[in-house]
């Protein structure tokens, strides 16, 4: 069985609605797990004090919208290489999703900030590049609104992410970029050493493997109604079309 065999929308809407129910169900459990385990079952930080919980959402959240976009973006070139439209759609659906992370990751990030920095905002190299970031995601929403062809639609808008890409390698890596600059380093790290203490790393994880799930779970269903939509539209097209040839062919016995 190969991997190319779901971007026929039949296939892959008979996969989504096997998955579908798994992926929520998941996504509620480790959600509820890390949220409950992390607000209410880690300490107070000696420095942040309670605002360090907000970890839980602010980073999972980052790590959605850097990577959301980052699917979108192997969305757009499976179109651009391989024209197949559920890979439009699904990159279409995505976006979405995506800008509503990186709006959680912002303003859960304002939140977490204020107190240790004493403002709300900072040009910040990360803070910078994820705004543009959020701007990105609006344009690439805008642009599919604003194309009546799908086609047509789907090729720019996989340009557009493809240069929005750019910023969201430097949201991720800017810290590593710029030293200076208010934003603390990553708070997960291949090396262990970088990584937040135990006590707030185990419900870290566990809220990251959430908030990945629903992403997962949110993207399979608006690609499912992308699908429909597009379908109900060409149906609808078809419709029109015989009905107005219909309409125009000359009757028998009428000449």
């Amino acid at each position: 069985m190969s991997l190319w065999e779901y971007a026929n929308p039949v296939k892959f809407l008979r996969l989504s609605e096997r998955v579908l129910p798994w992926l929520w169900g998941l996504a509620v459990l480790c959600l509820a797990g890390g949220l409950i385990w992390g607000f209410f079952g880690t300490p107070d930080d000696y420095r942040q004090g309670s605002t360090v919980k907000i970890i839980y959402i602010h980073v999972p959240a980052a790590l959605m919208a850097i990577n959301g976009w980052f699917m979108m973006l192997v969305a757009s070139l499976v179109w651009l290489i391989r024209r197949h439209h559920v890979s439009a759609l699904a990159a279409k659906a995505a976006a979405p999703v995506g800008v509503t992370m990186t709006l959680i990751a912002l303003i859960t990030g304002a939140v977490w900030g204020q107190p240790m920095w004493g403002t709300w905002w900072a040009w910040d190299p990360r803070l910078t590049s994820f705004l543009i970031l959020f701007l990105f995601y609006l344009g690439y929403m805008a642009l599919w609104s604003a194309i009546e062809d799908p086609d047509t639609a789907a090729d720019l808008t996989s340009v557009l992410c493809l240069v929005g890409s750019v910023f969201a390698v430097l949201s991720r890596y800017a810290v590593n970029f710029w030293n200076q600059g208010l934003h603390q380093g990553a708070s997960l790290s291949l090396d262990a050493e970088k990584n937040v203490a135990d006590v707030f790393y185990h419900p870290l994880l566990l809220s990251i493997a959430g908030f990945v799930l629903l992403f997962l779970a949110l993207v399979l269903y608006r690609t499912g109604t992308e699908i429909r939509v597009r379908r109900t539209r060409a149906l609808r097209a078809r419709q029109g079309s015989g009905a107005g040839q219909g309409a125009g062919a000359p009757q028998e016995g009428s000449a």
